[in-house]
């Protein structure tokens, strides 16, 4: 079995080519995603169906550009933590977005049943303003 560590590392891998399907292969269908109060999606999101239409679908609709860069992957057995940075270009406004991110992800089973994000919301409400 793969460890969380390496589906963690292949979820980013997956996200730097775009790849939906392979971003949610190990995903658990009812997954918890909260995204921090003050950013675009927040909220937590049950499911893969609601995580992507709630989340991926609308930062993809308001943001040109917009990637997670991964810094450093922390490996805490089931618990990873993902440490980089967002960067984007708000549609509406033409503004570009640079803020520090960390998400923490629980994976069991071969799965990802929570996430987390952490990050300055502030920068990117200035980028939306």
């Amino acid at each position: 079995m793969r460890t969380p560590h390496q589906i963690i590392a292949d979820h980013y891998a997956a996200s730097d080519r775009k790849d939906l399907q392979a971003m949610l292969a190990e995903v658990a269908d009812d997954v918890q995603w909260t995204e921090m109060a003050g950013f675009p999606c927040a909220g937590t999101h049950v499911g893969r169906v609601q995580v992507v239409e709630k989340v991926f679908k609308v930062l993809g609709a308001e943001w040109e550009g917009y990637r997670f860069v991964l810094e450093r992957l922390v490996d805490g057995g089931d618990t990873v933590v993902g440490i980089g940075d967002y960067h984007g270009r708000h549609r509406k406004t033409g503004k570009d977005m640079h803020a520090r991110v960390t998400h923490v992800w629980q994976v069991r089973d071969g799965l990802v049943r929570r996430f987390e994000q952490f990050t300055d919301t502030l920068l990117v409400a200035r980028a939306m303003s």
